[in-house]
């Protein structure tokens, strides 16, 4: 593939200003071009991205000073949430405007409906160019796009594949976050038409597991330690059996080897048990290393493996949790310092090329992720750290710099937002409701005081039941509905850490009644029901029967059905 200087390894702001000067293409916007009225869209989204590791939001794990600059120039939203906390559902989600439930894409297992319509789709046909670099998740040929250049499912942190439009697949020797970027700046500069609006999706595959950081980060996170939080030795005695029955512990499922570093070498040296795949992970991702790469690789987690060889064998329970919190932290945050240089290098294109006072920038994740509360890695749980996402929204002269919102938004909102700002009419079966009141600092237009939200993929990788629920400001009301049939009722003003389930306390009996009635009330909006929930249960069931789905073995499915049958027992 023929690339621009900035491909590789990445470049500093600096240089890149360098660059973008000297290549053919790209040129400052022509003051004689007619501007497009329809506003330009940015799209930018990371993956696993949680809220609280952005500086905008909290700025104790990390600094974020480019992410952090969408805020500055627009509004910040404190309760954005997703309605499904797993990846491939949540985009499929974000592009057609409509609950997994409606969309088909429930979970990570069964394909995306490839007959669903997205908003690029809407919006390539009302005279947006459009374009997608980075991480979709799900299907080769996205819809609705003039360009694109996607990462082939979960794709790689090093020296990357892509699928492209026009050439084919290609491999592309450098680190991902950058790589992306770089093609990014490559379309506004070579491919972008000024006079028509555009669609920009510039998708980051960072911070996904197994958080590989660029080298020239490596140094500097492989040494840093951070605080721990409050709960990550929580003992999940106050809900219901699915916190404790989850299989997302740091300290019991997040491997040693794939996860953490650590040789396999030293592995067997130790003694130290393989969890999952752990050996060949990290065997795997080496493998995709240059040998130059792979030198720096050893070079900087070399003191970190000295350290658990002389600490391990005399190591207890909470010394292993904490040393694996520190090491999982270490490269997932690693892994987002790259993130915020390259939304840097965007942001200062955009300003060097006049195209911001026309355009919306919007930066979120497909879903939150735990970073050691209740000490957990992953997401999928409608506890806050999963079910909330960041969101940053820049639209200059539209939202006020600066503002904030604490309004229940939802990704299910993104597509309807960007069809009204384009003046273009949404679908009458797409289920959110635009942005564009709120990001006009018109409130009083917006009235939802709850949102709906139901998880789907189990049994399955890391064990998390299936439920639903209502949230609302002050509580939220969740329905852990198979396997068991379970409650919780959570206080979220009086319980922010979401650690005591209140269900059967007198004191709510009022709260939980108004709240059952909300529910049933948003699912019948939905157009969710427990036929449709039963027919995707039975569906995955028969795939996980059939050895047919990653993470669940026989004996995991016999005792579901064990339990299950028990249940129903005691129902008859």
């Amino acid at each position: 593939m023929k690339k621009t200087l900035a491909y590789g390894l990445g470049l500093s702001t600096l240089a890149l200003g360098i660059v973008l000067l000297v290549v053919p293409g790209f040129t400052s916007q022509s003051q004689n071009s007619p501007a497009p009225k329809q506003p330009n869209i940015i799209f930018i989204m990371s993956d696993d991205h949680a809220y609280q590791a952005i500086s905008a939001y909290d700025n104790r794990l990390i600094e974020t000073p480019n992410i952090d600059r969408i805020a500055q120039k627009g509004m910040l939203f404190t309760q954005a949430s997703v309605t499904n906390s797993i990846c491939a559902p949540s985009r499929a989600t974000i592009l057609t405007g409509k609950h997994s439930h409606l969309n088909g894409k429930v979970d990570n297992h069964f394909p995306f409906d490839t007959t669903n319509i997205t908003f690029p789709q809407i919006l390539q046909k009302a005279g947006y160019q459009t374009a997608m670099f980075g991480k979709l998740h799900f299907g080769n040929s996205p819809k609705g796009f003039d360009q694109f250049k996607i990462l082939p499912g979960q794709g790689a942190y090093y020296n990357p594949e892509f699928i492209t439009k026009n050439e084919g697949n290609i491999k592309v020797q450098g680190y991902v976050t950058d790589i992306i970027t770089d093609m990014t700046l490559d379309w506004l500069g070579k491919e972008r038409k000024k006079d028509q609006p555009f669609l920009l999706m510039y998708l980051h595959k960072a911070p996904h597991r197994s958080w590989q950081m660029a080298e020239r980060h490596l140094a500097e996170y492989t040494t840093k330690r951070f605080p721990e939080p409050e709960t990550l030795f929580d003992d999940y005695s106050g809900r219901t059996s699915p916190a404790a029955e989850a299989e997302m512990s740091i300290l019991h499922h997040m491997s040693w080897a794939g996860d953490h570093k650590v040789t396999p070498e030293i592995m067997d040296e130790l003694g130290i048990p393989e969890i999952g795949y752990d050996k060949i992970r990290y065997t795997n991702e080496m493998k995709r290393l240059t040998p130059a790469q792979a030198e720096n690789f050893r070079k900087a987690y070399a003191p970190l493996n000295e350290e658990l060889r002389k600490k391990y064998p005399t190591m207890t329970e909470k010394e292993k949790m904490q040393w694996k919190y520190q090491r999982y932290m270490q490269d997932y945050l690693g892994s987002i310092k790259a993130v915020d240089e390259n939304v840097g290098r965007l942001l200062d294109y955009l300003e060097a090329n006049n195209l911001m006072e026309n355009t919306i920038i919007l930066y979120t994740s497909d879903q939150g992720f735990y970073l050691g509360e209740h000490g957990w890695f992953d997401k999928r749980f409608i506890y806050d750290e999963s079910f909330k996402t960041p969101l940053l929204v820049a639209w200059p002269g539209k939202t006020k710099a600066g503002s904030r919102s604490d309004e229940l938004v939802q990704n299910l909102d993104f597509a309807q937002t960007f069809l009204d700002a384009a003046g273009v009419k949404a679908p009458a079966d797409m289920q959110g409701e635009s942005l564009v009141p709120l990001l006009k600092g018109q409130k009083g237009k917006w009235n939802r005081d709850a949102v709906y939200y139901h998880y789907y993929e189990y049994p399955a990788e890391h064990m998390v039941n299936r439920h639903y629920a209502i949230v609302t400001k002050d509580y939220k009301l969740i329905h852990y509905y198979y396997v068991e049939d379970q409650w919780e009722l959570i206080d979220r003003k009086k319980d922010p850490k979401e650690l005591k389930n209140v269900y059967n306390d007198p004191a709510y009996a009022k709260v939980k009644k108004e709240l059952h009635a909300k529910l049933d009330q948003l699912r019948k909006k939905y157009k969710d029901n427990e036929t449709l929930s039963q027919s995707y249960v039975d569906r995955l069931m028969n795939d996980a029967s059939n050895g047919k789905v990653y993470g669940v073995n026989q004996e995991k499915i016999r005792e579901i059905k064990d339990r299950r049958a028990k249940v129903e027992a005691k129902q008859k």
